[in-house]
């Protein structure tokens, strides 16, 4: 027997029940069945039962899906782990501990959160991914967490000395920033009042500074007191260079407020080192009265002079003009300006008024203490303060003077220019940027370092730099699949061939494309990292069994969409074969 379907040249085609036989020397059909009038997949079904096929009630007699765990994400962070190298930073790790050193930082990326949360998404009853699975974890005592957090902390001279050697040589440009974050409880050691970067001047804090490469990626941490001054770190960094990196000669790139005149004189000159860091306001204003003020003609199309000062003997100093900045202070200086008076002028009134008026030298100085705390604009106002009245000014030639420094910033190096042209200096500093992007994804945006629960110093310590670690693979991941962000994969490379490099870069015509239509070349949509990471966990990891052999236990991952597939190709990962 067999099903044919008999096409009506004015009706839908006759799905017709046959049978074959043969008579006379001739095969002969004879129609048993009109199936017209059946469901299509029940005919479907029915012809598969003639051809042999075996048919069944429901798809659960077939297969049983015994849990699904989001997987797409796993397998692409934990991928570039392995790519990037970090797996194998972990290798000299004893086998139970190597695992989960390598889940702490996975899991840092997927799901930041305290040691506790990432132990409890590891166990098979409460798994929230299949990082546990893939790794082969099985169902282990919280306190082994803290082991592999402790043993990483140990290992972190050893695995920075190997990421310094990827990353850095003799003569490249080095960058390093500091910044600060609060701890929670009050038995850190390391926890002090200092300057928050933060805001939140009311709780302790740790410093930590992060050293990079030219290009961004992390290379060290270190945590310092919370009341460690920013200069007061540079020279543990150099030693960190010369004696535990062997490096003898770099270009160190740092701020204002890192690199200053003192350290440069105790700390870089006797090591030998280079450097590229920018004045001060104070020191430029002394540089304008010895060179003359700097008019917006004098600068080049590339937006720069480039100048000597018997104040620093033997370095160049590159004198940069931003003319959007200089046009934006100068906006921001007139409304602030204006505010202040206006507030000022309302105290005034206050005091002066028929009934009610506003007494007392304290009273009055409240008020305005409020103003000028609000707009900052102390500086450029003189006071005078009575039991029954307020007066003020503005002090214009305190005014000018700032003015005359809107939009201007003096980079200095002892680089020669032979070796780094102007342009490349004002590049080079501008590259700290990358850094200043890492302290955002590793404080706040992605891998969130706070709030931070660990009081032993050894274990703050160690956990800040395994958010470093996180950050490494992060970096490797944003830079493999800059095409499904928004991220401009062509900033670098069009920034480095500017005329002008004082100039902010405009986005290319890629990423505006990008940003308009919200897809890609490839009609795919765009996502951040964030975003992109969501989606790729809907890829799952399905435990399955068969009726026939329910012990057994089959592991089927879903077919990737467009989207994950053009994902994993970026990575070069198969999100099939992530054991």
């Amino acid at each position: 027997m067999y099903i044919e379907t008999v096409p009506n040249r004015n009706s839908p085609p006759a799905i017709l029940l046959r049978e074959g036989y043969r008579e006379g020397g001739k095969i002969v059909k004879r129609t048993l069945a009109n199936l017209s009038h059946w469901d299509p997949q029940l005919v479907e079904h029915f012809r598969i039962l003639l051809k042999g096929g075996v048919a069944v009630e429901s798809p659960q007699a077939l297969m049983h899906i015994e849990r699904s765990l989001p997987h797409g994400h796993v397998a692409a962070v934990l991928g570039i782990a392995r790519r990037c190298g970090l797996a194998r930073l972990v290798d000299a790790a004893p086998a139970p501990v190597r695992s989960l050193v390598l889940a702490l930082v996975v899991a840092r990326v997927l799901e930041p959160g305290s040691k506790l949360a990432t132990w409890r998404s590891l166990q098979p009853e409460s798994a929230t991914h299949s990082l546990s699975q893939v790794l082969g974890l099985e169902a282990f005592e919280a306190e082994r967490l803290y082991a592999a957090l402790d043993w990483l902390g140990e290992a972190q001279p050893r695995i920075e000395r190997t990421l310094a050697t990827r990353h850095l040589g003799d003569g490249v440009l080095v960058l390093y920033d500091l910044t600060s974050t609060w701890v929670t409880g009050r038995h850190c050691a390391l926890a002090h009042y200092g300057y928050s970067r933060d805001g939140k001047r009311d709780d302790p804090q740790i410093v930590f500074g992060l050293l990079c490469a030219a290009d961004g990626c992390p290379v060290a941490v270190e945590v310092f007191a919370g009341n460690t001054a920013d200069p007061a770190t540079l020279g543990a960094q150099i030693d960190k260079l010369k004696k535990r990196f062997g490096l003898s000669q770099v270009v160190w790139v740092g701020d204002r407020g890192m690199i200053t005149s003192a350290r440069i004189e105790q700390v870089l000159r006797p090591a030998g080192m280079s450097w590229i860091t920018a004045l001060r306001s104070p020191q430029i204003a002394e540089l304008i009265e010895e060179r003359g003020p700097w008019q917006p003609s004098l600068f080049d199309e590339r937006g720069l002079i480039a100048v000597n000062s018997a104040r620093y003997p033997g370095e160049r100093l590159v004198v940069c003009r931003n003319p959007v900045l200089a046009e934006e202070r100068a906006r921001k200086r007139v409304e602030l300006l204006a505010a202040t008076e206006a507030e000022l002028a309302a105290i005034a009134q206050a005091t002066a008024r028929p009934r009610n008026r506003l007494r007392g030298q304290d009273k009055i100085g409240l008020r305005v203490g409020r103003v000028i705390e609000r707009y900052r604009m102390a500086k450029h106002f003189e006071l005078n303060i009575t039991d029954t009245s307020l007066t003020f000014s503005r002090k214009q030639a305190q005014i000018d003077a700032e003015a005359a420094l809107d939009g201007l910033y003096v980079l200095r190096t002892n680089v020669p220019g032979d070796q780094l042209s102007d342009v490349q200096t004002v590049l080079a500093y501008k590259r700290l940027a990358h850094v200043e992007r890492a302290f955002r994804s590793m404080k706040t945006v992605d891998l969130h370092v706070r709030p931070i629960y660990h009081f032993s110093e050894s274990r703050v310590r160690a956990h800040v730099f395994l958010c470093m670690l996180a950050y490494y693979v992060e970096w490797h991941l944003r830079e493999a699949l800059k095409p499904l962000l928004h991220d401009d994969e062509e900033l670098q490379g069009r920034r480095d061939q500017r005329a002008n490099p004082v100039m902010p870069t405009p986005r290319s015509q890629t990423a505006n494309a990008k940003a308009a239509r919200h897809r890609t070349d490839d009609d795919l949509p765009v996502h951040s990292l964030h975003s992109l990471l969501q989606d790729l966990a809907t890829l799952t990891y399905n435990v399955t069994s068969t009726p026939v052999n329910p012990q057994a236990r089959i592991i089927i991952t879903t077919r990737p969409t467009p989207l994950q597939a053009k994902a994993f190709a970026l990575l070069g990962i198969d999100p099939g074969c992530s054991q």
